[in-house]
């Protein structure tokens, strides 16, 4: 099959480079198609590695250097893995993280890594949001998004028809500061869109949630609130002396 450049309407996507394209073999072997190399990184030890996982997996490899360089974003990389695209449900038990319309591809990756790196693993997303299997949202996640179950909804409503867990939006000015929190499970941290927040009308659907900050900015970028609120709720509260 010949590929072209990444679109989110296509039914398969692309890993670019060697780690993201190990992580796909590792955790969503059986998404794959294939894996091209491109020969310049025919002694790199993680293209070996990918033949391992690809033989282990029975996955065809083809070595196609004009095809990554037509595919590839901005610069060449030694492999790109082709995968189709896939739609896990989220764990019903589990806490989730929810992104009310968010739009930057850079942050949503971060935030799937961020979210792995401190035990979180459920991630909803309210439309309209990012594609998070455009390359660059791939890219930033470091292919963390394999590890993660998500799911698009609608409207946040359309959400709530199928949880019932607590929710905790985060707001400015909101009802409770985040070091004095305590989030009973299963809950939802809930983030709004990197240049507005949340609505005000999200106040009314739960303990709203405010992180301390000075007033010299209007507000944190919004994978660093995530990643502070995500540090602070799994953190165990200390235990009295």
């Amino acid at each position: 099959m010949r590929y072209k450049k990444y679109d989110r309407d296509d039914a398969h996507a692309y890993t670019f480079g060697v780690f993201s394209t190990i992580e796909l073999l590792t955790h969503q072997p059986s998404r794959v198609r294939e894996v091209l190399f491109h020969s310049s990184g025919e002694r790199n030890e993680g293209v070996n590695k990918i033949r391992a996982l690809c033989a282990a997996a029975h996955i065809s490899i083809n070595v196609e250097d004009k095809l990554i360089e037509r595919l590839s974003p901005k610069e060449n990389h030694f492999a790109v893995g082709v995968f189709e695209k896939y739609q896990p449900q989220l764990n019903p038990i589990a806490n989730h993280i929810v992104l009310v319309n968010p739009s930057d591809m850079g942050n949503a990756g971060t935030i799937i890594r961020t979210m792995l790196g401190f035990g979180f693993r459920d991630l909803a997303l309210i439309r309209p949001a990012v594609d998070i299997y455009d390359p660059r949202a791939l890219r930033a996640s470091m292919g963390g998004l394999f590890q993660l179950n998500f799911a698009y909804y609608a409207t946040f409503e359309a959400y709530q028809s199928v949880f019932r867990h607590k929710i905790y939006p985060f707001m400015t000015h909101g009802e409770i500061s985040l070091p004095a929190a305590h989030f009973d499970s299963p809950y939802a941290l809930i983030f709004g869109n990197e240049s507005s927040g949340l609505p005000e009308s999200y106040r009314s659907v739960g303990t709203s949630i405010t992180i301390p900050q000075t007033d010299a900015i209007d507000s944190l970028n919004l994978a660093i609130a995530v990643g502070i609120a995500l540090y602070q709720a799994a953190t165990p509260a200390p235990v009295p002396p």
